[in-house]
């Protein structure tokens, strides 16, 4: 698996718009097993899926038919306008997307929302989806293109191809094959300090499990530059946080890498790449339902001290798309409240002063600061996290 060139490819889109089926299609996994995205029908978390892309006489397959030519880990980011937050986070650790619309709806809120945040992340490489194609008239899906067409124009993925699919049927999935070939690798740095992203962290012992079989508790997600390596001693930061005298406190947490996964395949050393699980000897209980997310991790002594201020040079869109008027964004004001999307995780800040586009914030949680990130900036507008700009931490 490790000689295999890998691409982390994001899958969002508009809840309803057949994402989940789609990346059962891919992949011949369902991601959505949290029992309460089972009982709903939506994804709520974080999934993650995995696949090996063949080609076979020209023919592009997952089913190890041919030679194999490239590892695709899917991130599957919730569509619900409410799990914005988690959608931004996801996004955070791809490197490429697939936008699902279906032909028989068409572009919703959270199509442009989710679109815009891959704008506010950076993400370039974008595969568009027609999806549901069985269901619409051959007239209205030209009509849906066109539409599409015209919303990604003046953008990054303008140019960006539109497959027609039915992912109900599996019509036309090796298209998508195809296109995510032809995707160009991310330039991989495995000469600086090691950087994992945590979009996740888990107990993975069964209950009843015997003391001398318990697995220690487990980090996935993203290694975004150096190596890391089986035996190696890490930092977890912010960490662990609990409450002393009515305030919450930040612990560093240190631990050693005691095994590491690439989908089902076990891996001695890690370079950047698809996303990839961590075992450690720390108490499964530190772990358990994802009470790391959002964490940094490196080796002892790289990453920065936590920090509840941040400065961002900041860029305001201007509409707000996830809003069904489209209304017009407004200009940051000191004292403004907004919702942060910091690496893979999210707090909320109030805006101390505003200079030449630049804004120093005040955060209620802390976070790992890397200079050069790309943020993801949120408004509250009538009850909702709505996305209004995007940052780079200087």
């Amino acid at each position: 698996m490790k000689e295999l060139p890998e691409l982390n490819v994001g899958v969002v889109g508009h809840i309803d718009h057949g994402k989940t089926t789609l990346l059962n299609r891919l992949t011949g996994k369902f991601t959505d097993t949290h029992s309460e995205e089972l009982k709903r029908g939506i994804t709520i978390k974080l999934g993650y899926a995995n696949t090996i892309i063949s080609k076979n006489g020209g023919k592009f397959n997952n089913e190890g038919k041919g030679e194999k030519i490239k590892y695709i880990s899917f991130i599957d980011a919730p569509g619900h306008e409410m799990l914005m937050a988690t959608m931004l986070s996801g996004a955070a650790i791809i490197d490429a997307a697939i936008l699902v619309v279906a032909a028989n709806e068409g572009i919703q809120p959270q199509t442009r929302e989710h679109f815009m945040a891959l704008q506010a992340k950076n993400v370039k490489n974008i595969i568009i989806v027609q999806n549901k194609i069985d269901l619409v008239s051959k007239e209205k899906a030209a009509e849906n293109y066109k539409i599409i067409k015209e919303f990604v124009k003046g953008s990054s993925a303008e140019n960006s191809p539109v497959i027609p699919i039915s992912a109900q049927q599996g019509i036309n999935i090796e298209k998508i094959f195809e296109a995510l070939d032809e995707i160009e690798l991310p330039k991989k740095d495995e000469k600086s300090d090691p950087i994992f992203l945590v979009a996740r962290s888990f107990d993975i012992n069964k209950p009843g499990t015997k003391i001398d079989n318990l697995k220690g508790g487990v980090l996935g997600g993203i290694l975004k530059k150096g190596v890391l390596k089986v035996g190696d001693e890490i930092e977890i930061k912010p960490g662990l946080s609990f409450k002393k005298n009515n305030q919450y406190v930040y612990e560093t947490l240190k631990t050693k890498i005691l095994a590491m996964f690439k989908g089902d395949g076990k891996v001695e050393e890690a370079l950047p790449g698809a996303s990839l699980s961590i075992e450690t000897n720390l108490d499964p209980y530190l772990t358990k339902t994802d009470s790391l997310t959002g964490c940094l991790v490196s080796k002892a002594g790289i990453l920065p001290e936590i920090t509840h201020e941040i400065k961002l040079k900041a860029e305001l869109f201007e509409k707000v798309l996830g809003s069904k008027d489209n209304q017009e964004s407004k200009q940051f004001t000191v004292g403004d409240m907004l919702m942060l999307s910091v690496n893979t995780t999210i707090t909320v800040g109030t805006i101390k002063k505003i200079k030449d586009g630049e804004m120093d914030l005040h955060l209620n949680m802390p976070v790992v600061s890397l200079s050069g990130n790309n943020v993801g900036i949120a408004r509250n507008l009538d009850g909702h996290w709505r996305l209004v700009g995007s940052g780079i931490v200087l």
